[in-house]
């Protein structure tokens, strides 16, 4: 009967001679990890900051229900509360809103310039690891060549 052919040293002789550089791979995941631990942090400091302002936004209300729940001497009394309350409601909510517009605007920012820098050094990366892998392949080619004359 025929008997197969065993490739199996034919391809680990072949996978030598085009060796692959592990720490291409490492370093992307460095790169990858610091990414993400920086943009884990800018999330963090605006849900932080929201919190915030949520929280005092809420006391803020409830002092000014405080106020409007206050038995009054006369009826229109009643109605100047109200109307105080809706005034300084409206007022704190635009004040408010800005605040979350501030951090909203803190965030896009600081996610663009890390977008940016880390673009950048994909490129830079990505620059180094094509020089390299040309000439490991470059010097695996000669030595190739080499052995089969």
């Amino acid at each position: 009967m025929a008997k197969t052919q065993d490739f199996t040293k034919t391809m680990q002789d072949m996978m030598a001679s085009f060796p692959v550089d592990a720490s291409a791979f490492q370093d992307a995941f460095k790169t990858s990890a610091a990414m993400t631990e920086k943009l884990a942090k800018v999330a963090l400091e605006a849900a932080e900051k929201s919190t915030e302002i949520s929280s005092k936004w809420a006391k803020d209300t409830f002092a000014k229900v405080g106020d409007l729940s206050k038995a009054k001497a006369e009826p229109t009394d009643y109605t100047k509360a109200v109307t105080d309350f809706a005034s300084q409601a409206a007022e704190m909510a635009t004040e408010n809103l800005a605040a979350f517009a501030e951090v909203a605007k803190k965030v896009q920012m600081e996610t663009v310039e890390l977008m940016l820098a880390a673009g950048k050094d994909l490129s830079e990366e990505t620059t180094a690891a094509v020089k390299k892998a040309t000439a490991d392949v470059t010097t695996a080619a000669k030595k190739a060549a080499a052995a089969a004359k």
